[in-house]
């Protein structure tokens, strides 16, 4: 159970291996979060991410512990980028472990609605035409979090 906040890329196969060396389970679930190259501005070229140390791993370890607490987990793992990250590379990824695949896809999928809100990063997009744009939070990323707060995971 573990967070890495780095600046340099990371390999998926790699944070895989990682997890499966730290613990045990019948169901592994990831998910890895590509930079896209559009948004609702435009065509983007990159993106800077820019982060609170000390802060953004304590939000994420809560995060991964809650999770672990709330579905069952036997582990999990979360790797997040910061820095400028050119379009189509690594931002983000989440791996988790569970004894049944219900809990694994409902612990993964958690984290990552929860981190798009309450994770302290600041996203700027440096796009294809020169401008560059602060990333303003999605409605949709919060209600999917929000439904989180207001359901029973049985």
């Amino acid at each position: 159970m573990s967070v890495l906040i780095q600046g340099a890329p990371f390999i998926v196969e790699q944070q895989q291996a990682i997890l499966l060396a730290e613990t045990s389970g019948a169901g592994l679930v990831t998910f890895t979060g590509y930079l896209r190259d559009f948004s609702e501005q435009g065509a983007v070229e990159a993106l800077e991410l820019e982060h609170y140390p000390g802060m953004t791993e304590r939000v994420l370890e809560e995060l991964g512990d809650t999770s672990a607490n709330r579905f069952g987990l036997r582990g999990w793992r979360i790797v997040h980028r910061y820095g400028r990250i050119a379009a189509q590379d690594p931002i983000v990824w989440v791996g988790v472990l569970a004894d049944h695949r219900n809990e694994a896809f409902a612990g993964c999928q958690f984290i990552m609605d929860t981190l798009k809100t309450k994770a302290p990063f600041w996203k700027r997009e440096f796009m294809s035409d020169g401008r560059v744009v602060w990333v303003q939070s999605k409605a949709e990323d919060t209600e999917r979090e929000k439904s989180w707060q207001e359901c029973a995971y049985e």
